[in-house]
């Protein structure tokens, strides 16, 4: 009776890789396209970054189908390094410094969201001379940005939309997902009707000049395409809460990678054939100009209400995933313990989920949505990413040779070790693309993560300043 609440095994497949393909999508792709046709000073060549992008997620993605369905646990990639790495010595490091960085990345990555939401919103904004009026006075009065404002609400919107039961979530979960799809495939459509394949693979802009430029060009617009991919791994955050995680968790993955590059190459392929790539480098509203440009203006008003519900959605599937992290590392002792609670009725660790929605607010107000897209990744490509596939490395030979207690691998990649070697390659080169601003506050939030837990350690009586046991 005393035993206290824990969270509950809801999730099938169908709500996993909902969850996954609504946090992928997003505004992510509405926002990026015409930032990849700049820098690629192309639209055949964006394609090629958008190609590049799939193929990290998809290799990446192997990495963790593997970790995800031999620990489907609550957490994601802070169990998947401590296992790693060991939890007694340099996996215990690794695993803090993964939630140090969490709690600048999470928030930033559910701002992120929110901040294209608001900016997206703009189309809206402009077209109707009241709602600009009152924006513009509330934030005026605020003294303050009037994206920002609306991103602020939309993360208060979501905190009220999780502050239920999974398998509620989980529902609500298909709805984004379906009005996701549905919006790309009206977006695919359109271009179907409207194809023109002078427009679509135009080379008139000399672009494919296969010099050091471009692929450095390239690296730059995988930075961009790469981050309109990231939420493939959701459900491993979700690891505890999913039905049948042997199986369903590499299924979801998988599926929505597949899924996802299918719609995004088609797409990108459907606004070209409305929209000549020298436009479309110059858009704000890439999708919304599209479908006024095809079906008039009144079409392009319900499609920018549709991609706005994708961004909400985006912003909802990645505060969900991210709430469970900190919970992970507070039931393992290796986080503030408040964050280990669970709601008594409602099963879900409601302290975690708030103080992450709380955050993302404050941060939202503080950044621009480039800036954010940027140091999310140099946050995340060494400790996360490629700190995951030597680790897979590791528990592969721990678990030849017996040294990995209990340890299985119920999912085995094709190839491997090859995917887990282009994945780390390119992480490396994708954390090089970010910039040097973007390097060093990564490399900066690193070291200060490494010299807490240094003083946290030696205080616990920790590892490196653990007291070694002498047998009697």
């Amino acid at each position: 009776m005393n035993e206290p609440p824990k969270l509950v095994r809801g999730l099938g497949l169908i709500e996993a890789t909902s969850l996954n393909m609504t946090f992928m999508v997003g505004i992510g792709p509405f926002v990026v396209i015409p930032f990849v046709i700049q820098i690629m000073h192309g639209g055949t060549q964006a394609l090629v970054a958008w190609v590049a992008g799939a193929i990290l997620a998809a290799c990446d993605g192997c990495i963790w189908a593997e970790l995800g369905a031999a620990m489907p646990e609550a957490g994601g990639s802070y169990v998947f390094l401590r296992e790693a790495y060991g939890p007694k010595r340099w996996g215990h490091l690794l695993a803090f410094l993964y939630i140090w960085q969490t709690l600048f990345q999470g928030p930033l990555s559910v701002a992120s969201g929110a901040l294209g939401f608001a900016d997206y919103s703009q189309y809206l904004v402009n077209r109707s001379s009241w709602l600009s009026r009152t924006i513009g006075a509330f934030a005026s009065g605020l003294r303050m940005n009037s994206s920002n404002i609306i991103a602020a609400v939309v993360l208060v919107a979501v905190i009220v939309l999780l502050y239920r039961r999974i398998g509620q979530i989980g529902k609500i979960s298909v709805v984004f997902a379906v009005a996701v799809i549905g919006t790309i495939l009206w977006i695919i459509w359109g271009g179907m009707a409207h194809f023109n394949a002078h427009r679509v693979f135009d080379f008139s802009s000399g672009g494919w000049n296969l010099s050091f430029f471009f692929f450095a060009a390239l690296g730059h617009a995988t930075v961009q395409t790469i981050y309109s991919y990231l939420g493939y791994y959701n459900v491993c955050n979700l690891g505890s809460e999913m039905k049948n995680p042997e199986r369903n968790i590499p299924a979801a993955i998988f599926i929505s990678i597949l899924g996802i590059t299918g719609l995004y190459l088609a797409m990108q392929v459907s606004i070209l054939s409305v929209i000549p790539w020298q436009e479309a480098a110059k858009s704000k509203f890439i999708a919304s100009t599209f479908i006024e440009r095809a079906y008039g203006s009144h079409w392009a008003t319900l499609a920018t209400v549709l991609i706005l519900i994708t961004a909400l959605g985006s912003v909802f599937s990645a505060m969900l995933g991210y709430s469970r992290v900190p919970y992970a590392a507070a039931l393992d002792g290796n986080f503030l313990s408040v964050f280990a609670r669970v709601h008594k009725k409602k099963h879900f660790p409601h302290v975690s989920l708030v103080a992450l929605g709380l955050t993302a607010i404050v941060f939202s107000m503080a950044f621009s949505l480039i800036s954010v897209i940027k140091a999310i990744l140099a946050m995340r490509c060494l400790v996360q990413f490629a700190g995951q596939g030597i680790g897979l490395i590791v528990l592969h030979k721990r678990y030849a040779e017996g040294r990995w207690p209990g340890g299985r691998f119920p999912f085995r990649m094709w190839l491997y070790p090859l995917p887990v070697g282009i994945a780390i390659i390119g992480w490396i080169g994708i954390f090089i693309s970010t910039g040097r601003v973007a390097i060093f506050a990564s490399l900066a939030a690193a070291i200060a993560g490494i010299l807490v837990y240094l003083t946290r350690a030696r205080w616990a009586r920790q590892w490196p300043f653990a007291v070694e046991e002498v047998a009697p």
